[in-house]
């Protein structure tokens, strides 16, 4: 795997890691991470939190946007539950950059477990992006 930015940045992403969410690939504008929903991420209805989907999503978001170089954080995102995450699900957030202009980008993730009968969406996110400094070493 090539490294670039998006993966310096997750190298120290503590907050991610510490939740088991694992970089899988980031490059081009694009990422996939993924995460599974413990027993600590359930809220009093016994699905998944959704700020611990959120989290995942946002966190796919980051890598995304840093895969071009330049440090990149969250101007706005928002989020739309489709589905109930569930104790033990395998979560994959797929992001991928729709445009970007100046130092502004537009990116959608779409959440989905990973199911017998194939992927099941879970959530939808649209994140928007803004460049703060110029580029990041990257290891």
């Amino acid at each position: 795997m090539t490294r670039n930015a998006a993966h310096a940045m997750f190298d120290t992403d503590e907050a991610s890691r510490a939740l088991g969410i694992e970089l899988v690939e980031a490059a081009d504008g694009r990422a996939v991470a993924t995460m599974k929903v413990t027993e600590t991420m359930v809220n009093g209805h016994d699905i998944a939190h959704g700020g611990y989907v959120f989290l995942l999503a946002d966190t796919a978001f980051a890598l995304a946007c840093n895969t071009h170089g330049p440090v990149t954080v969250a101007a706005g995102a928002e989020i739309s539950f489709v589905a109930a995450g569930k104790l033990g699900d395998h979560l994959v957030a797929t992001a991928a950059e729709r445009t970007r202009y100046g130092r502004n980008g537009i990116y959608d993730v779409t959440v989905h477990r990973e199911t017998p009968g194939g992927p099941e969406v879970v959530a939808e996110f649209r994140g928007r992006s803004r460049v703060i400094e110029k580029n990041r070493e990257t290891q």
